[in-house]
């Protein structure tokens, strides 16, 4: 049986996957923090592994070299709500076998957990439409707000625009992206 271990913060998120992915036969074990996660790759020894990008404060991507060294032969894949070329680059780079962007459908997890990327290959698999530059942006927004507790001048002062410009963009709704959900 393959064994999933889902490292992500979000636990009503984890527990969808884990749900949707025990379905398809996978043994799955959830944790939510980054050295939670090394110990539990450590005891559970799964086959795969999905890696969030953002795990409370702390970055996914350091968590990759850490557990390639603990299970070099792992199908490791990076989900993210953030997606950019750089981090899928870096993610590759690192040790990840593919990374997604959030939300991502059963069977698009289900290729990526088991379609095999050649190291000559960088291809990232991204769904089938990417982000919109303007989802992108109101995505990175929320998160910059977030990361500064609702503070709107600070993270207006941290993107760079003025605070009035900051504040008509967050009275405006999400941009749909056409996403599969």
């Amino acid at each position: 049986m393959n064994k999933l271990l889902i490292i992500e913060d979000d636990l009503a998120l984890s527990a969808a996957l884990a749900r949707r992915l025990t379905k398809q036969g996978f043994e799955c074990a959830q944790c939510n923090d980054a050295s939670e996660g090394l110990l539990m790759a450590r005891q559970f020894n799964p086959s795969h592994i999905l890696l969030d990008m953002k795990i409370a404060e702390q970055n996914g991507l350091t968590l990759i070299k850490p557990l390639r060294g603990l299970l070099p032969k792992v199908k490791l894949v990076l989900l993210t709500g953030y997606a950019s070329i750089a981090t899928a680059v870096e993610a590759i780079r690192l040790g990840a076998d593919n990374y997604l962007a959030k939300p991502v459908d059963t069977q698009t997890l289900l290729n990526a957990l088991s379609i095999e990327i050649e190291d000559e290959d960088l291809s990232v698999a991204f769904t089938e439409q990417p982000i919109s530059p303007k989802r992108l942006e109101w995505e990175h927004i929320q998160q910059v707000l977030a990361n500064n507790n609702g503070n709107v001048s600070e993270t207006a002062r941290l993107l760079g625009m003025h605070r009035r410009t900051l504040q008509r963009k967050l009275l405006k709704k999400p941009i749909a992206d056409n996403r599969p959900a």
